[in-house]
């Protein structure tokens, strides 16, 4: 029996070294050899080496070494600022070599090369970068590349963690805007460079300027410390030739003023003599005045009336005429300017407007000479109050007399500037709160007159409309108004009034 045990024991150790050198396994430092079969937890190999029991195990690999992956945006995306960019970055990733990364990982990338790992992560990674590029603004993502890099990684991470991978690093290779921003703020860093530049160069130019300016000022000091003493011994010398100066002029004065004295006592003199003969002149002239205005005022109020009357009458008469005639002609010609009514309308309405204004032109020159009559008259009257007591001298009777003769000239003095119109056509003759175009035109004389009337009652004291009123019944039994003196020309006049 002992050949068979030794040959049976032969046999057991030459399957035990056929199994070990056909099971032997030894995995490098950059690949996991994953050696899996008949038991529970599989068993891992780095860098070391097992025995794979053949027909009851396998083995399978892990990539371990670092990996590089091209991560794009592949078009451009909005930053926080909504300016689209488009960026290319390198991630370097590799398998975690943990036992739980490993069996993470183990279960995703088991058996794939370099190029279907990377493929596998590339969409994740792309993703996670897109979403960290809507969180930045593009000045910062310029400037700082590596803190972008670095929210990439941490971001990532998170979901890389999950299939059991390690970002060893994230770094931007490229950044590119659409419209072209970064050149121009790489523009603007260039100009504030410049700036900066330009500045530090005129703050160099500003000190040795200062420099120069306080050389100046020392050498300026000198200067001036030896033109002031140069100028003090002067201004000694002219102060004594001033004093000695003074002395004489005092003495020259003193007769210069003696003879002035003498000469403005005998212009003043002369200048009182003829002040007061200037006076006594005017004083003179003032009292003709008065007595010529008075007479003459008196004479117009008593010719005005009358003419203003008359001219009212004819003037009424005209402007009636002229209404009837253009009311009948308006309604001959009613039919033919049917179709031009509303742009006849048009114009009538100019014309009312323009022919108003004229009138109301003409009646402010009428009313301004009356007001300037009557200012003049007022001015003189009151210059003149001498001339108005002489002519008391004549008596009520004569006075009244003069001015109901002047009444007619002074309405057609008071109408004269009417006289000028050719032709007033009146548009308005409704009434309205300022009465029609016809009584405004016919009342303008007797207005005035009457304004005149007026201020000669309170020039003079004496109201006509009372003595024009004094051979009325009720003037002489009610009122107990008698007037004596009269003319019988006079009397006819005030009784017809």
């Amino acid at each position: 029996m002992e050949p068979y045990v030794i040959t049976a024991v032969v046999a057991v150790i030459i399957i035990l070294l056929g199994i070990i050198a056909t099971g032997y396994v030894k995995a490098p430092p950059d690949k996991a050899f994953i050696i899996s079969g008949w038991r529970k937890n599989p068993k891992i190999l780095i860098g070391r080496s097992g025995i794979k029991i053949p027909f009851l195990e396998r083995k399978d690999t892990l990539m371990l070494k670092q990996i590089s992956i091209d991560i794009k945006t592949n078009g451009y995306v909005p930053t926080l600022d909504f300016i689209g960019v488009d960026i290319d970055a390198v991630a370097k990733v590799r398998v975690k070599t943990d036992t739980e990364g490993i069996k993470i990982a183990m279960k995703n990338f088991l058996n794939m090369d370099e190029k279907n790992i990377a493929e596998a992560l590339t969409d994740s990674l792309q993703g996670n970068m897109r979403e960290i590029i809507g969180t930045v603004k593009l000045k910062e993502l310029n400037t700082d590349r590596k803190k972008f890099g670095d929210e990439v990684q941490s971001k990532a991470q998170t979901d890389m963690n999950a299939l059991g991978i390690e970002i060893i690093s994230c770094n931007i290779q490229r950044i590119e805007d659409e419209k072209g921003l970064i050149l121009a703020l790489g523009q603007d860093n260039m100009s504030q460079i410049q700036k900066d530049a330009s500045i530090a160069k005129a703050q160099a130019e500003r000190d040795v300027a200062v420099a120069e300016a306080e050389a100046k000022r020392i050498a300026n000091e000198a200067q001036v410390a030896a033109e002031t003493e140069i100028a003090a011994r002067r201004n000694e010398l002219r102060i004594k030739q001033a004093d000695l100066k003074k002395e004489s002029d005092i003495k020259q004065a003193a007769a210069d003023a003696a003879y002035e004295i003498q000469k403005e006592e005998q212009r003043k003199t002369i200048e009182i003599t003829t002040a007061n003969a200037n006076i006594a002149r005017q004083e003179r002239e003032i009292e003709l005045k008065k007595k010529s205005v008075e007479v003459t005022e008196q004479t117009l109020e008593a010719e005005i009336k009358k003419k203003a009357e008359a001219e009212k009458f004819a003037r009424e008469q005209r402007a009636q005429a002229e209404l009837f005639e253009r009311q009948r002609k308006a309604e001959a010609e009613k039919f033919e300017r049917e179709k031009e009514a509303e742009a006849r309308k048009i114009q009538a309405e100019a014309d009312m407007y323009a022919r108003a204004k004229e009138a109301e032109g003409i009646r402010a020159v009428g009313e301004a000479e009356a007001k300037a009559i009557e200012a003049k008259g007022i001015a003189e009257a009151e210059a003149l109050e001498k001339k108005a007591e002489a002519m008391k001298k004549y008596g009520q009777a004569a006075m009244i007399e003069m001015i109901v003769n002047a009444l007619p000239e002074m309405a057609a003095a008071i109408a004269k500037p009417l006289e000028n119109i050719d032709k007033v056509t009146i548009i308005d003759g409704g009434s309205s709160e300022g009465g029609n175009g016809v009584s405004s035109m016919g009342s303008y004389v007797p207005n005035v007159l009457a304004k005149t009337i007026a201020t000669m009652k309170e020039v003079t004291g004496l109201d006509l409309v009372e003595v024009m009123k004094a051979e009325t019944y009720d003037a002489k039994v009610n009122r107990n108004v008698n007037v004596t003196g009269l003319n019988k020309e006079v009397a006819d006049i005030v009784s017809e009034e």
